[in-house]
């Protein structure tokens, strides 16, 4: 009997080896929450470009989502610190690049739709900021400085959107779900309309889905991944759970589960 035993204690512990290894072996995708980015009015323009690269190329700030595909979002990567300046007369290379990721509405580029999220509602300003110098320094010259950021403590910058929701007390149908899911940049990865996504499912794949499924989907999207999918894994930020009121988070279920029309 003992010989029994332990032959079958060493296939267990066998195969748990196997699976363990081969566990280790697949790659791992990770997607963090940004992080506050704690930047002294002395910071360098290095540093500043250091911290907007960890963004820009992280899940983070979500850029590569879009932005270096060629087809949904320009190319911005060595190039656009030498081009910024010609977007929008009389408009700087700095402040053009700052509006673009919180006012991303005011100026699209030709050729391109109108499915730029409003950065400010996930990144704070410094991390704005560092965006910039690090778009800047693609092909340009690097002027923000750290009195860029003190300016911004401030308060809100003059250019920063209204937000078309309003947070608070409000019960889940009287939120305009439609826009909510046009502010949060939905339509910049699934397709919504105009929009061509192919980042994520279709909005409309989604009508008919569990409400729990939506739910987590969108709170936790590394929870599970569509089918089809799975190379784009990590992309979704996972910013959303904290960003939502449980009202608008149940609107924007409800919507999506109802056809999203």
């Amino acid at each position: 009997m003992w010989r029994t035993n332990l032959a079958v204690a060493f296939v267990v512990l066998g195969t748990l080896g196997v699976y363990t290894a081969v566990a280790n072996m697949i790659p791992q995708v990770q997607s963090d929450v940004p992080e506050e980015l704690v930047l002294s009015a002395d910071v360098t323009p290095e540093e500043l470009v250091a911290a907007g690269e960890i963004l820009f190329a992280g899940s983070g700030g979500g850029c590569t989502a879009c932005h270096g595909l060629g087809t949904r979002a320009p190319d911005l990567l060595g190039s656009i610190g030498s081009t910024c300046e010609t977007r929008e007369s009389g408009k700087s290379c700095k402040d053009y690049l700052y509006e673009a990721l919180v006012e991303p509405g005011a100026y699209v580029v030709e050729g391109f739709q109108a499915i730029m999220p409003d950065m400010s509602r996930t990144l704070s300003d410094a991390q704005i900021w560092s965006l910039v110098a690090f778009l800047e320094s693609q092909g340009g010259e690097v002027t923000v400085t750290g009195a860029d950021l003190a300016a911004s403590d401030d308060g809100p910058p003059a250019m920063a959107p209204t937000d078309p929701v309003t947070n608070g007390d409000v019960a889940p149908a009287d939120i305009d779900a439609a826009a909510l899911l046009q502010s949060l940049g939905c339509a910049a990865c699934h397709a919504y309309g105009a929009a061509p996504g192919g980042v994520g499912p279709a909005i409309s794949a989604m009508a008919g889905l569990d409400l729990d499924y939506l739910r987590r989907s969108i709170i936790d999207p590394a929870a599970d991944t569509a089918t089809g999918f799975e190379a784009l894994a990590g992309t979704m930020p996972l910013t959303f759970g904290e960003q939502l009121t449980d009202a608008e988070l149940e609107a924007l279920v409800t919507y999506l589960a109802g056809g999203a029309e």
